[in-house]
C-alpha cells in the first residue's frame, strides 16, 4: 500500500474516530484531576483520601467497563456488516447489564470505611477516605449506563455526543466541588466525590436520552422489538467476562501498587497519587486511540477484510507510539510545576516530580499495549492476551513492585519502575499475538 493509500483509509479515519474519543476519555480524567487539585487547595491529607478512595471505586469500575466492552466490539462488527437494525438491541442490552452491574458495585462500595479497612490502611486514612468511597457508591450505576451507551455510539462511529457531554460534565462537577468541598460544608474528599456521582447521572441521562432522539435512530434500530435478539446477551457475556478480567489486570496493577503505596504512609501516598493520576490523564490519549483501533479492527473483521484488520492495528499502535513519544520529554521537563499544581507541600512536591520523571517512560509501553488490546478486542481475541497481562503484571510486575518498594527501601520509585517493566514485556508479547492473529482469516463474533 501506498503512503497516501495509508494515510487516507487508515490514518485519517483512525484520527477522526478517535480525537472525539480522546476527548471524551481525558474528561473522565479531567474530572478527577480538577476533584484532586481542589483537594490540595485544603491539605495534603485531602489528596490522600482522595487517592486511596480511588483504589476500590477505579478497580471495580474497571471490571464493570471490561464486562461492558463487548457492546462496542458486537456493535462495531455490527455496523462493519451492514446489519444496523441489531446495533441499537445491543445498546439496550448492555443498560440491562450496566444497571445490574451498577448496583452490585455500588452495594459492595457502600461500607467506605470496612472496604479500606480490608485494604489494610491505617486509621486515619480509613476515616479520612470510607465516606468518600461511600459517595462514588451512590454515582455507579450512572457511570456504567454512561458506559454502555458512549460503547454503542463509538461502535457506530458517532462518538462527538459522548464528547459533548463529558464537556459539559466537567463544568457540572467544578461548580458542585466548590459548593460540596469549601464554603459552610467543608466535606473535602468527600464532598469530591459526591460531586463526581450527581455529575455521573447527569452524563447518563443526557446521552440517554439524545440516543433516544438521534437522527438514524430506526435505522440502527433503537426502538425495535428486541424478540429473537436475547440470544446475543450470552455472546455478550462471553465478550465481557474476559475484558473484565482483562481490565482487572492491567489497571489493577497499578492500583495494586496504589495499596502499596498507602501502607508505605501518607505521603507516598499522596505523591503516588499525583504521578498516577497524571499519567492517567494523558494515557486517555492512548484509550482513544485503542477505541478507534478496536471499532476499525471490528469493521475489518465484519467484512472478512484480514489486510485491512492488520493496517487499522498497526496503524493504531504507530499513532499511539509516536503521540507518547512526543509528550515524553514535555512530562519530564515539566515534572516539579506539574507536582505543585497539586499541593504546596515540599515533601509531596518533590517525591511526585521525581516519581514523574520515572512515568514519562511509562508512557510508550503503556499506550502501545493498550493499543494492541484494543486491536485484539476488536478482533475478538480475548483469552490470550488475558494470560498475557497476568504473567505480565501479576508474576512479574506486582511481586518486583513489592520486594523493590518494602525490601530494597526505593518507596514509590520501585512501585513505578517495575510497573515500566511490566508494561513493556505486556506490549512486546502482545505485539507478538496480533503479528500472529493477522495471517489468518478471523470471522464474526455474532
Amino acid at each position: 500500500m501506498t503512503f497516501g493509500g495509508l494515510l487516507t483509509r487508515h490514518v485519517l479515519p483512525t484520527l477522526r474516530l478517535a480525537i472525539p474519543v480522546m476527548i471524551a476519555r481525558a474528561g473522565l480524567l479531567v474530572m478527577t484531576t480538577v476533584d484532586t487539585l481542589m483537594c490540595g487547595r485544603l491539605n495534603a491529607d485531602e489528596i490522600a483520601f482522595y487517592g486511596i478512595a480511588q483504589v476500590p471505586q477505579m478497580a471495580l469500575l474497571l471490571v464493570g467497563v471490561g464486562l461492558l466492552m463487548g457492546v462496542v466490539v458486537v456493535t462495531a462488527q455490527l455496523d462493519g456488516a451492514g446489519r444496523f437494525e441489531e446495533c441499537g438491541r445491543i445498546w439496550r442490552l448492555g443498560l440491562l447489564n450496566a444497571l445490574a452491574i451498577g448496583v452490585l458495585v455500588g452495594l459492595l462500595l457502600w461500607p467506605g470505611e470496612a472496604v479500606l479497612s480490608m485494604l489494610g490502611q491505617d486509621a486515619m486514612v480509613v476515616k479520612g477516605g470510607g465516606p468518600a468511597v461511600t459517595m462514588f457508591a451512590v454515582g455507579m450505576p450512572a457511570i456504567f449506563l454512561f458506559t454502555a451507551s458512549s460503547a454503542f455510539l463509538e461502535g457506530i462511529s458517532r462518538p462527538l455526543p459522548g464528547m459533548v457531554v463529558m464537556a459539559l460534565a466537567n463544568l457540572l462537577n467544578a461548580g458542585l466541588n466548590a459548593l460540596f468541598m469549601f464554603g459552610p460544608l467543608e466535606w473535602g474528599a468527600e464532598g469530591a466525590a459526591l460531586a463526581t456521582s450527581i455529575t455521573r447521572w447527569a452524563m447518563a441521562l443526557v446521552l440517554i436520552g439524545y440516543i433516544l432522539i438521534m437522527p438514524g435512530r430506526h435505522t440502527f434500530g433503537v426502538t425495535a422489538p428486541m424478540a429473537g435478539h436475547w440470544r446475543l446477551q450470552t455472546r455478550l457475556a462471553r465478550l465481557g467476562w474476559p475484558m473484565a478480567i482483562s481490565f482487572a489486570l492491567e489497571h489493577g496493577a497499578f492500583f495494586a501498587a496504589g495499596t502499596f503505596a498507602g501502607w508505605l504512609g501518607a505521603v507516598s501516598l499522596a505523591s503516588y497519587h499525583i504521578v498516577l493520576n497524571t499519567i492517567a490523564l494523558i494515557y486517555m490519549l492512548a484509550i482513544g486511540i485503542a477505541v478507534a483501533t478496536g471499532v476499525r479492527v471490528g469493521n475489518a473483521v465484519g467484512i472478512g477484510d484480514v489486510a485491512g484488520m492488520k493496517y487499522a492495528g498497526w496503524v493504531g499502535v504507530g499513532i499511539g507510539a509516536l503521540t507518547m513519544l512526543t509528550i515524553m520529554p514535555l512530562l519530564m521537563l515539566a515534572n516539579e510545576p506539574i507536582a505543585r499544581l497539586y499541593t504546596d507541600d515540599v515533601a509531596v512536591v518533590q517525591m511526585a516530580a521525581t516519581g514523574l520523571l520515572i512515568a514519562a517512560w511509562i508512557l510508550v509501553s503503556d499506550a502501545s499495549q493498550g493499543i494492541l488490546i484494543g486491536a485484539l478486542r476488536g478482533a475478538a481475541d480475548i483469552w490470550p492476551s488475558l494470560l498475557i497481562q497476568t504473567a505480565s503484571f501479576w508474576l512479574i510486575a506486582i511481586p518486583l513492585c513489592y520486594f523493590f518498594s518494602f525490601y530494597a527501601k526505593y518507596n514509590i520509585y520501585g512501585l513505578l519502575f517495575d510497573l515500566f517493566f511490566g508494561l513493556t514485556t505486556a506490549c512486546l508479547l502482545l505485539g507478538w499475538r496480533f503479528a500472529i492473529l493477522t495471517r489468518r482469516h478471523v470471522g464474526m463474533v455474532t
